[in-house]
């Protein structure tokens, strides 16, 4: 079988992971250092699937840079295809948290102007976490079609 960028146990597996780790944890960050977020349930849904996504990609991290380090083969049905349910809960459940909490900024910034009446309120950061939860989902997304890909081609 063909060894495809981004799979398990390869170097581009492992990087693609870290970087969906360091994405979602920024996310986390930047969101829990906003003031007032946790009065948004977009906001907190936001955080505890970034919580989710750096969980799950931190624990395939190891993963891969444990198979790295022992030349182990990751390349068996049985595991890609839990990371085929995993990769794509975990991207479906990351790309509605990013669109609610984007919908919420551009009702915030936009359409109610609520940004600009109450300057206490940190749109900036708002924005800025959504769009690093959009950078993580959208490794996580290819990571998923990296996965159902070697599936199928089992």
């Amino acid at each position: 079988m063909r060894e495809l960028l981004g799979g398990p146990g390869t170097w581009g597996g492992l990087w693609l992971r870290a970087a969906q780790v360091a994405f979602a944890a920024a996310s986390i960050g930047v969101m829990a250092s906003a003031a007032g977020f946790a009065g948004y349930t977009a906001f907190c849904y936001l955080i505890a699937s970034m919580g989710l996504q750096a969980l799950w990609s931190l624990g395939l991290a190891f993963l891969d840079g444990y198979a790295l380090k022992v030349k182990m083969d990751l390349n068996n049905a049985v595991l890609v295809s839990l990371f085929v349910v995993g990769d794509w809960v975990t991207a479906i459940l990351s790309f509605a948290a990013s669109c609610s909490a984007a919908g919420v900024v551009v009702l915030f910034e936009r359409d109610i102007t609520f940004c600009r009446r109450y300057y206490q309120l940190p749109c900036s950061r708002f924005q800025l976490a959504t769009a690093f939860a959009f950078l993580s989902w959208s490794l996580s997304a290819t990571s998923a079609l990296i996965m159902f890909w070697l599936l199928a081609s089992f």
